[in-house]
């Protein structure tokens, strides 16, 4: 996303073009986003750092409620861009389809794990990447948890 021009603005964006008022218009706006750029003070000040929101829900793919057969998409949304950009469908990332015969309850977690440690090994080790703008520079990423319907604080990985 980095090396195309038009992608790097607007990933910056948060940190270049919004709005300074206190009406909440994106998560930028939000006293936790504020709480992680000073918590983490290497993160806050390279404005190409990702925020990351991870979120999920089970479906029935037949549309019967007696179905047993369920499937889990893990959807990764990039916060950096503007409200009118992150949640259209060519910037949110399908991560894993976890599908089976039954629902999958506290077993999510086995399927999360190898996800929760890339993230994390994202976070602990500098990634060197190449922007449109500034040629090469090393980024970090930083997850904000899961956002689950049925299951709300039952996650491992639930916090970076």
């Amino acid at each position: 996303m980095f090396k195309n021009s038009e992608h790097a603005k607007n990933l910056c964006w948060h940190a270049n073009d919004k709005k300074v008022d206190d009406v909440l218009r994106h998560l930028v706006d939000t006293p936790s986003w504020r709480l992680v750029d000073h918590l983490w003070l290497n993160f806050g000040s390279e404005p190409r750092n990702l925020h990351l929101g991870l979120s999920t829900d089970g479906i029935n793919p037949y549309g019967d409620l007696s179905t047993k057969y369920s499937r889990w998409p893990m959807i990764a949304t990039i916060y950096n861009f503007p409200s009118w950009l992150c949640m259209k469908r060519k910037y949110l990332m399908l991560t894993m389809l976890i599908s089976g015969p039954k629902q999958l309850g506290y077993d999510i977690n086995v399927y999360l794990a190898p996800l929760i440690d890339d993230l994390k090994l994202m976070w602990e080790e500098d990634v060197r990447c190449f922007d449109a703008h500034k040629e090469v520079f090393t980024y970090e990423l930083f997850y904000n948890g899961l956002s689950m319907t049925f299951l709300p604080r039952k996650l491992e990985g639930r916090a970076s």
